[in-house]
């Protein structure tokens, strides 16, 4: 069984229930979040930049379509460029790879910039950028876990960052929203760029940053097979939660013909998110973080499968707030396991090795989902995308096994 977080009396310098506000005054946190936050808001404007330039330049959905799918599948290297992170630190290994991907996208902007560009151009572009694209969110949660030490205060970083990088991905579209109503869709593009090259280059300044580990090339079976667990419960849940937008928009123009309250909907999700990121954060919880993984997880895989049973959509809106409640919970517990897991020296590839899984499993679920659409009653899918999260919540029962037994139950 893992061990239950330290008490309070056994970190002096620790506030019992670490606040919000007390994480932020680490000592050089306020910089690396904010400077994070900046480039990583690029990952909020440059997928849908990326694709009404891209149909604006070919004229094709199928082309736009091709092009972001290759775009996505560069997320398989994320675990690459994190161990360079790790081997040579973030100063050396991040502001190049910025730096790169910043280019390639004012080059993607060139070429989209007016209509006619060479689809093979943009799709060489697209695919170098996606190559060359910094983990930084896997890198600042690797921060944290320097900067914040103690469990509790770990656990409260953790999950500011996830509520963070929610509102990121809610309001980077809107941003792109507004710039493409005076300018070319390209100009969403050259802000993307901008916005990733400027905040990495105040993120590598920090002082907070960790240096070089080339002891993170090792890898220990312990670390490897303790990754499974949350890298598969990470898994399930991008399957899950990718078959769910799908559904949601066969769910409001099955019942009223009109797809105008799916963002509402959607938004609902975005809400619970946030708000059971932040609960999440607050309560200092007594079970250890695997026990806490299958709990969030079966709460989420239960809810997506009972919200096909909702009569409207406003019953269907609020079960997507009840299910938005477990995902940053489940995700952010995800990434705790994965760095007690982590060898030394590895956070922030075992951070990746969550991330790409998330990113896959999303990808996997929505072309999943489409597939079972129209074959199978709208309810069965439902379950279908809840039953992915409960199978990676049995699989960590399975490999919980006596920790689930004789642990404590959380407050």
């Amino acid at each position: 069984m893992s061990p239950l977080p330290p008490r309070p009396e056994e970190h002096p310098h620790a506030p019992a229930r670490p606040s919000y506000a007390a994480v932020l005054r680490l000592p050089h946190a306020r910089r690396a979040f904010a400077s994070a936050l900046t480039a990583r808001l690029s990952y909020g404007t440059v997928s849908v930049a990326m694709l009404l330039s891209v149909t604006r330049a070919t004229g094709s959905y199928a082309v736009s379509g091709a092009v972001m799918s290759l775009f996505g599948a560069t997320i398989f290297l994320m675990p690459v460029k994190a161990s360079l992170i790790d081997r040579h630190g973030p100063r050396r290994a991040l502001l190049p790879m910025a730096t790169v991907h910043g280019a390639v996208l004012c080059v993607l902007a060139a070429l989209t910039w007016r209509p006619g560009a060479p689809a093979a151009l943009i799709a060489v572009a697209v695919a170098l950028a996606g190559a060359c694209a910094p983990p930084l969110g896997p890198t600042m949660r690797a921060v944290w876990a320097e900067l914040a030490p103690e469990p509790g205060m770990l656990a409260r970083a953790y999950s500011l960052d996830g509520v963070a990088e929610e509102l990121l991905y809610v309001s980077g579209p809107a941003l792109v929203g507004a710039l493409t109503g005076v300018a070319p869709p390209a100009s969403g593009i050259l802000l993307s760029a901008l916005l990733i090259v400027c905040g990495t280059c105040v993120f590598v300044t920090s002082p907070g940053l960790p240096g070089p580990r080339p002891a993170a090339l090792g890898r220990t079976p312990g670390s490897l097979s303790g990754l499974l667990v949350p890298v598969g419960v990470a898994a399930g849940a991008g399957l899950a939660l990718s078959g769910v937008e799908l559904l949601v928009m066969a769910f409001a123009t099955a019942r009223s013909h009109d797809t105008g309250p799916v963002p509402w909907v959607l938004g609902a999700l975005s809400a619970g998110s946030a708000v059971g990121g932040l609960v999440n954060g607050a309560v200092r919880w007594r079970a250890p973080a695997r026990v806490r993984l299958c709990r969030f997880a079966v709460g989420l895989g239960l809810v997506i499968a009972a919200a096909g049973l909702a009569p409207g959509l406003w019953s269907l809106t609020a079960a997507m707030a009840c299910a938005g409640a477990f995902i940053a919970p489940t995700l952010t517990t995800a990434y705790l396991l994965a760095d007690e897991s982590a060898a030394e020296g590895a956070r922030t590839r075992a951070g990746a090795w969550v991330n790409t899984a998330v990113n896959a499993g999303s990808s996997g679920g929505a072309a999943a989902t489409g597939l079972l659409l129209g074959r199978l009653p709208l309810g069965v899918c439902f379950a279908l995308a809840g039953a992915t999260a409960l199978i990676s919540a049995v699989g960590t029962l399975g490999r919980s096994g006596r920790g689930l037994r004789d642990a404590p139950a959380a407050l």
